[in-house]
């Protein structure tokens, strides 16, 4: 009772250390005179994967790296049929093809290089500075190509800086919504992680399940309040960026850094399923984008389907 009731809190202190963080970040990159593309293509990205990227980093401080690891896949996963699923039911979500072919392309070649690091067995501190290194790489080329040729992807980053909504206006506003939102980040991960564990204890169920299903909808909270807000209000293109965006940063920046900090093994059966769903779910929807630019709400109810399926599918994986 007391792990699940710390999950559950856990759970809303996250959701709202990452709007406040996000928030606060948002208005301070506005404040410094950074374009609103770069908000969209940074701030924003790292905003939104700010509770995956705390999560992962707590788990694997605190010695349960199948959680961390489990939390950046299952989230992806996640990410693709259950957030952009619900999305498409509110309203069906159209996108940019320029904007996507090149955010899409990002996406699987992130996914198939955790793959090939899943195979491996672990990230390791050089392969996670070599992912760091790509992000940085990735958003400085995306920038110079975005303010060169004012191109459709920079325009779509420049409407996700204006997702956010209301946002605190002064200097002293700002710090206070960044220092409590970053608190609240801390805080909310270390309940939600050691509620995770006690439970996965309780039960004996693998952490790496945990990690896959209940963690990693928790942390993706806050794709799937941006996602519904943006489809409300018919910004369905922003909605799918920030999808594919949060994907791409969940794999080279997230792991990336927790695996810096250390070194991340790779649990046996996250590498001999759950990562080939993840880049079977990336396989599958950029058919669905390019072949008619947009995700109807059929095919929105299939991914929802797909994501029941998988979910249930874990109790295959439970002790008997």
């Amino acid at each position: 009772m007391i792990d699940t009731a710390s999950v559950v809190i856990g759970l809303i202190i996250l959701f709202v250390g990452g709007e406040a963080t996000l928030r606060g970040a948002v208005s301070l990159a506005r404040v410094l005179g950074v374009s609103t593309a770069m908000i969209g293509l940074t701030v924003v990205g790292f905003g939104t994967s700010a509770p995956e990227l705390v999560v992962t980093l707590r788990a694997s401080l605190g010695g349960q790296p199948d959680i961390g690891v489990g939390n950046v896949v299952g989230s992806n996963i996640a990410n693709i049929l259950l957030v952009m699923g619900i999305g498409a039911v509110v309203y069906p979500l159209t996108c940019e093809a320029r904007a996507i072919r090149r955010d899409g392309t990002m996406m699987l070649t992130v996914g198939i290089i955790l793959v090939l690091l899943a195979l491996n067995g672990r990230v390791g501190t050089v392969e996670g500075g070599l992912m760091v290194v790509a992000l940085a790489c990735f958003l400085g080329w995306s920038y110079v190509q975005d303010r060169r040729h004012q191109s459709a992807a920079g325009e779509l980053h420049s409407r996700e800086a204006d997702e956010p909504g209301d946002l605190p206006i002064g200097g002293l506003r700002i710090g206070v919504y960044l220092v409590l939102g970053l608190g609240a980040l801390v805080g909310g991960a270390a309940l939600l992680v050691d509620g995770a564990t006690g439970i996965a204890r309780s039960y004996g169920l693998p952490e790496s399940v945990i990690g896959l299903t209940l963690v990693a909808i928790g942390t993706s909270l806050p794709e799937v309040a941006a996602t519904v807000v943006a489809a409300m209000r018919r910004h369905t293109d922003v909605a799918i960026a920030n999808i594919l965006g949060s994907n791409v940063f969940n794999v080279l920046g997230i792991l990336g850094i927790a695996a810096l900090v250390k070194p991340l093994p790779v649990a046996d059966d996250i590498a001999s399923i759950d990562i080939w769903v993840m880049l079977a779910a990336s396989l599958v929807i950029l058919p669905i984008l390019v072949s008619g630019w947009r995700v109807t709400r059929r095919e929105g109810t299939v991914l929802l389907v797909f994501y029941a399926a998988y979910v249930g599918s874990m109790a295959m994986r439970l002790p008997s």
